[in-house]
C-alpha cells in the first residue's frame, strides 16, 4: 500500500557512507579510458567505500541483481531513531535529514509504504532469481544455474506496468536476518501484535532491465524497485515472521538506478496500483 508521496528533494552528503559508484578494482589491462567509455567495472552500492552489493550490470538488457559482498556488514540506524519504533504518520522532514546525511548527493523522492515482508532464500520457493528471472532469461549461462544473490532477501509487491513490462518490489537487508538479535524481533513481533506498526527506512533504487534475445519462455521487460535497509532488519524480520505489515520510509533514488527519470516517476503511481502476480505462459 502506498501511504504518502514528498516532493522530490535533494539529500546526501559530500562525504556519504554509502555510494553507488562503478568498481573499477576488477579491471586489470585496460586503458583508463576505455574503462570511462565503456562502463567495464562493476556498478556496485559502496558502504564506507567498500563493494557492498553487485548490481545490475551497465547494459539494461542483462538479467537484474543484487548480490551481497564483503562489504555488507554494517546497518545504520542513528541514536535517535526511537521514535520509528512506533510508526510515523506521515513522511517525516526530520527523519529523511537524519538518513539523507548518509547518502550521495542527488535527488530523491520519499515514498512511505506500508508493505507486508516475505522471507525468501536463494533458490527456495519464491525465489525471483531461480523462477521469475529465470523464465525470462534462462540460468546463467556459464554455470548453469540461477543468478545466486548471496543473501536472504524479502518480497514485498509485485503488478503489471504494461503488455510488455511487470513491476517487481524487494526489500534487501544490509545483513542477513541470521544476524539480527532474537530478543529485540520477539519484542517488534509482540508489538505487531498490538496493533504498533514500526516504520523501517531505506534508500532504493529502480532497474529496468529488458531481454535483448528470447532465452527464456517468458520474455519481457523487468522493473525492480530495490529497497536497501538503512534502519528496520529487526523489525522487517518481525514482519515477515507474524505476517503482519510494517511501514517502509523509501528514499528512492532518481539517478543511480538503470531507468531513466521517466521510469522513476512512475513508480508511485505503480505502486498504489492494485497487487497483481504474472501469469507465466506454459513452457
Amino acid at each position: 500500500m502506498l501511504l504518502e508521496v514528498g516532493d522530490s528533494r535533494v539529500l546526501g552528503d559530500a562525504a556519504p557512507r554509502l555510494r553507488f559508484v562503478e568498481d573499477k578494482s576488477a579491471v586489470q589491462g585496460v586503458d583508463e579510458a576505455r574503462i570511462e567509455a565503456r562502463r567495464v567495472g562493476r556498478r556496485v552500492l559502496a558502504v564506507d567505500d567498500k563493494p557492498a552489493f553487485e548490481l545490475s550490470y551497465w547494459c539494461g538488457t542483462c538479467q537484474f541483481l543484487f548480490e551481497r559482498l564483503e562489504g555488507a556488514t554494517a546497518t545504520f540506524s542513528p541514536d535517535d531513531a526511537d521514535g520509528l519504533a512506533s510508526g510515523i504518520s506521515g513522511i517525516d522532514h526530520a527523519v529523511i535529514s537524519r538518513f539523507g546525511t548518509l547518502l550521495p548527493e542527488g535527488g530523491y523522492r520519499p515514498l512511505l509504504l506500508e508493505v507486508t515482508p516475505r522471507l525468501v532464500f536463494p533458490s527456495a520457493p519464491g525465489d525471483y532469481f531461480a523462477e521469475d528471472q529465470v523464465a525470462t532469461w534462462g540460468p546463467e549461462s556459464f554455470w548453469g544455474l540461477p543468478v545466486y544473490p548471496r543473501t536472504p532477501y524479502y518480497r514485498t509487491f509485485e503488478t503489471r506496468v504494461d503488455d510488455g513490462a511487470h513491476f517487481y518490489e524487494f526489500v534487501v537487508p544490509m545483513v542477513p536476518p541470521s544476524w539480527n538479535e532474537p530478543d529485540r524481533v520477539a519484542a517488534y513481533t509482540a508489538a505487531l501484535g498490538s496493533g504498533v506498526t514500526p516504520t523501517a527506512v531505506a534508500v532504493s533504487i529502480l532497474d529496468v532491465c529488458n531481454p535483448a534475445e528470447e532465452h527464456g519462455v517468458d520474455v519481457y521487460a523487468h522493473w525492480a524497485l530495490t529497497h536497501f535497509l538503512l534502519d528496520g532488519h529487526h523489525k522487517t524480520q518481525a514482519g515477515a515472521e507474524a505476517g503482519r505489515p510494517i511501514q517502509l520510509l523509501s528514499l528512492l533514488a532518481v539517478d543511480p538506478g538503470l531507468s531513466t527519470p521517466e521510469q522513476v516517476a512512475r513508480v508511485p503511481a505503480l505502486r498504489a496500483a492494485e497487487e497483481q502476480t504474472r501469469l507465466r505462459p506454459r513452457s
